[in-house]
């Protein structure tokens, strides 16, 4: 059972809602590895955004599927939570010694007291702490439609949503 962060796309403004509306307003599992086409559309309305930092424009092309994009505006931030954009970008190409390094470079992440929590609630057991290395391998062994899957979908989910607020309430991006 997937735990309720809080997401609700309305929190970030009407032009970050209307992007997100567009995929499941940012509430839609994605998949474990890159798998669609770019959405061209959600391409060009993340462009058009005036006053977004690059950790909510990586964060909104991960979201709908603009694997490049959000790789390489994540390449261009230079924090911990650019570096964790970039980690699971990486985890979804997927190259798990990318994503380790990046995961490395952001170190214990601010988010991650509560994402342990609520991965915790979801049935993915992490420990007291959250293990991003871990989690990593987990993904890299889920087997397509399983339950393992559908479990990593849901976490990463709440990663997602987790780090979108974080980077869009002010994160230094």
């Amino acid at each position: 059972m997937l735990k309720k962060v809080g997401f609700n796309s309305d929190d970030y403004g009407i032009e970050i809602a209307r992007i997100l509306a567009s995929a499941g307003a940012g509430a839609r599992p994605m998949p474990l590895v890159k798998d669609r086409a770019p959405d061209a559309g959600g391409r060009d309305a993340v462009a058009r955004l005036e006053n977004a930092s690059a950790c909510v424009r990586a964060g909104l092309h991960l979201y709908l599927g603009n694997w490049d994009d959000a790789h390489s505006i994540a390449d261009s931030v230079e924090n911990r939570t650019g570096y964790f954009w970039h980690a699971i970008v990486h985890r979804q190409e997927p190259d798990s010694a990318n994503a380790g390094y990046w995961f490395r470079k952001a170190g214990k992440h601010p988010i991650f007291p509560e994402l342990a929590a609520a991965a915790d609630h979801a049935g993915y057991s992490n420990g007291r702490e959250w293990d991003a290395f871990r989690f990593v391998d987990f993904c890299g062994r889920a087997i397509p439609d399983s339950a393992a899957e559908h479990l990593a979908q849901q976490v990463q989910l709440i990663e997602w949503q987790l780090l979108f607020d974080y980077s869009a309430r002010g994160a230094n991006c």
